[in-house]
């Protein structure tokens, strides 16, 4: 009996001793790949591209450095090269001359305009990349707001819906694999399920902008595209950047009514959105990392206060770490360079 209890208490003594040592794990690089959580791969990254009409033209954002709009003749082998590099998805968005736009977004639905025949070129030139419209007016309208506005120039959700459907039935004529609202009106999502599914596109997925928060980080990307409001703001349709919950909500709306993809927009101010984003629900969750985020990494860079690489690969793992399956980024091309590495 003493020779029991005095084994045991010393096996308790020694383990109350031990310093548990984490840094084991961390003392070189393969042993830090092999219990790495979180791996960023190129699968994991959607590249949005700006397309402009005309020929053989490639011109840079002055707010976005290493970002272009591109004429679809150059926009096709850019597609082509980043292919190549793994990437599987691209999302376009259309920089119109203003002869083009109207205070209804009419064009957008235009069987014959920039969006349905860059649809139509690029599945026919690389027909295995996934190819993502944005669904949304502001590009289209005189005025550069994502609805339709009455003479007080109130937003009309109802009525903006209405193009919106339009707009994503000829998206889906063209050949779209997937549509993406971006507008932040009530039940277009829903709107737009019902119609796809009653003229037979069954299969276009719908990623929704669900969680689209009024945010100041959107500046670069309307210079890109001459979108920016030509009065007031967007607070009145997207989120209050405050709100944690009603992001919650708007997902629920959104997977009711019919998508197969929810998103979160902006990124880097919102992991924390992300996170309970994913813990809501099993359908995958998208993130856009967006056009400020990108700007402030390349100003910082360009100036020499970052290591851009490090920086960059670090933004996106943060990115996936607190959620995200999928990664709208314009960094994408870079970072599936690196990985190939």
């Amino acid at each position: 009996m003493t020779s029991e209890t005095s084994t045991s208490t010393n096996t308790a003594s020694d383990t109350s001793e031990l310093i548990y040592r984490p840094r084991r794990l961390r003392r070189t690089e393969t042993l830090r790949r092999m219990v790495r959580e979180t791996n960023l791969t190129v699968d994991d990254l959607i590249y949005p591209m700006f397309v402009m009409e005309g020929e053989d033209q490639k011109i840079e954002i002055t707010s976005m450095p290493g970002c272009y709009r591109y004429t679809l003749d150059l926009l096709l082998r850019e597609i082509a090269e980043i292919y190549q590099l793994g990437i599987g998805a691209v999302a376009l968005f259309p920089a119109l001359p203003e002869v083009k736009k109207d205070d209804t977004g009419s064009e957008s639905y235009n069987l014959e305009g920039l969006v349905q025949q860059t649809v139509k070129a690029i599945k026919q030139a690389v027909p295995e990349i996934l190819v993502i419209t944005d669904v949304a007016l502001d590009p289209f309208t005189t005025h550069g707001h994502d609805g339709i506005i009455d003479r007080n120039g109130t937003i009309l959700n109802d009525p903006t819906v209405e193009v919106l459907v339009k707009m994503a039935l000829s998206q889906a004529e063209a050949g779209s694999d997937m549509v993406a609202p971006s507008d932040m009106m009530d039940g277009r999502v829903g709107a737009i399920r019902k119609a796809l599914d009653a003229e037979g596109y069954i299969d276009v997925r719908i990623l929704a902008y669900s969680a689209k928060y009024a945010s100041a980080y959107y500046g670069p990307f309307r210079d890109a595209l001459d979108s920016a409001p030509k009065f007031g703001d967007k607070k009145t349709y997207q989120m209050d950047a405050a709100n944690a919950r009603e992001a919650i909500k708007e997902v629920e709306l959104d997977i009711a009514e019919g998508a197969d993809i929810v998103m979160v927009k902006p990124a880097l101010a919102y992991l924390d959105i992300i996170r309970q984003v994913r813990d809501f629900t099993q359908l995958p969750v998208a993130a856009y990392n967006v056009s400020g985020e990108y700007a402030m990494i390349k100003a910082a860079a360009q100036n020499g206060w970052i290591d851009e690489k490090k920086v960059i690969l670090e933004t996106l793992t943060s990115i996936k770490r607190a959620g995200a399956d999928l990664i709208l980024t314009y960094f994408a091309k870079e970072v599936a360079l690196m990985l190939h590495k």
